[in-house]
């Protein structure tokens, strides 16, 4: 947001994007109160018929800067004033007025919006192109230690990454102890300020139920069907069965090819999920060659996956707390790791690919992510516990030898090599 603002100079306006309480709306106010002389807000959740009303005439841009210094109350300063429309997706007309007034170039425009209904409310107004667009996601590990009071330990983790030296498997283990409370608490900023508050998981279950629920009353209105919500609700059962790619069919009905990649585009562009798609030829540029009808969906906070994995019973009843808590997560219950990775890679500016290829043996080899990485890749796996073998990873680079650069299998033991493997803890996945 500072780059934006030191380069843009009010040549163009910011839009945060991202899932319902991610943060947005704290993180625009505070940055527009701690960066400008002043700042105008005008949150279209509850704003009034008469600040509304200043969008209907944008002739005389003096007439509507007074204006809104009345309605406001507050003083506007030429290239240090900051006007914020927060919830912008309630009032479209607003963020059509976005091009007079990036034209006009007298002060800086912040704009948030939910994307599961920003791209729903564009019909009748011309979508401005002096727009740049950031994504927030859920907060990662390192805002979370920052949220628990620790600045250090991801500095320490960057100085063992780069020498590729662990601590030793006792610190290790203290490590992702650390570690599994971001799991189960997660990133929302909600539930986080919750637990800090309380250090009470149960209260912190509750507070992500609410935020659960927001997403699938979202999901209804913007698909009557019924099918987007009831993809979303099955993402923990359909990671559960360890299937190599995601089955809508075993959760809705038949659904034509393309109605159904709609609805999982739309799911992917709320920001309440990630998907991976499959890469038939994994290379650089895997875009292009993603198969669209083969992914796999994950929840974009893994605080909310564990929730909505027992969304059905009491907190009390939810075993991947207390497995989780006393490091006793079976095999079986693996998949919260993978879903756990995806949202560290994806926080880390990555997209999201994997790829299967048979063994011989009527069954697949199967890498979990494939990262691009200047004109080569770098394969993932995942394992959930220790590890004995990791042959997936190995027959993908005997495969595919020409293309690859590192190799990885992330996993809850120490930082150390395995011949040509790079083992790296959980806790350092976002710096692959």
């Amino acid at each position: 947001m500072l780059q934006w603002k030191e380069e843009s100079q009010g040549e163009t306006a910011l839009l945060i994007e991202g899932a319902r309480r991610v943060g947005k709306s704290t993180l625009v106010r505070q940055f527009a109160q701690n960066e400008y002389k002043s700042f105008a807000l005008f949150d279209f959740s509850k704003v009034s018929k008469e600040e509304k009303a200043l969008f209907e005439d944008l002739s005389d841009m003096d007439f509507f800067f007074n204006r809104m210094r009345l309605l406001k109350g507050i003083s506007l300063y030429e290239r240090e004033t900051a006007i914020v429309f927060d919830e912008v997706q309630k009032f479209p007309v607003a963020r059509q007025a976005i091009k007079a007034l990036v034209e006009d170039g007298r002060y800086d425009y912040i704009e948030t919006g939910s994307l599961i209904s920003i791209h729903k409310n564009v019909d009748n107004i011309i979508i401005p192109s002096e727009e740049e667009v950031i994504d927030l996601y859920p907060m990662d590990y390192e805002e979370f230690l920052w949220a628990m009071g620790d600045a250090e330990s991801m500095d320490l983790f960057r100085e063992a990454w780069q020498k590729k030296r662990g601590y030793g498997d006792a610190v290790n283990r203290k490590l992702m102890r650390d570690f599994r409370l971001y799991m189960l608490v997660g990133g929302m900023p909600q539930a986080v300020s919750k637990y800090i508050a309380t250090k009470d998981l149960s209260a912190v279950d509750k507070t992500k139920r609410g935020i659960i629920r927001l997403y699938r009353n979202d999901f209804q209105k913007i698909d009557k069907t019924g099918k987007a919500t009831t993809l979303f609700m099955s993402i923990p059962s359909q990671l559960a069965n360890n299937a190599n790619r995601f089955q809508p069919s075993t959760v809705i009905d038949k659904t034509r090819a393309e109605q159904l990649e709609s609805l999982v585009f739309m799911m992917q562009d709320s920001k309440t999920v990630n998907v991976c798609y499959h890469a038939n030829d994994p290379n650089v540029g895997m875009d292009l060659a993603a198969n669209r009808s083969a992914y796999k969906m994950f929840i974009a906070d893994t605080g909310l996956f564990v929730t909505l994995a027992f969304w059905d019973k009491n907190f009390t009843e939810n075993v991947i707390y207390r497995k989780l808590l006393n490091d006793s997560l079976s095999v079986n219950l693996g998949y919260v790791y993978e879903n756990m990775v995806a949202q560290m890679l994806v926080a880390a500016g990555n997209r999201l690919f994997y790829y299967t290829f048979p063994d011989g043996n009527k069954h697949n080899y199967e890498v979990d992510f494939l990262l691009s990485r200047k004109a080569k890749i770098c394969p993932i796996e995942v394992k959930s516990e220790g590890y004995n073998t990791h042959r997936s990873l190995d027959e993908f680079c005997k495969k595919f030898s020409s293309r690859v650069d590192e190799r990885y299998l992330v996993y809850a033991k120490d930082l150390r090599k395995d011949c040509e493997t790079t083992l790296v803890p959980f806790y350092m996945t976002g710096l692959i």
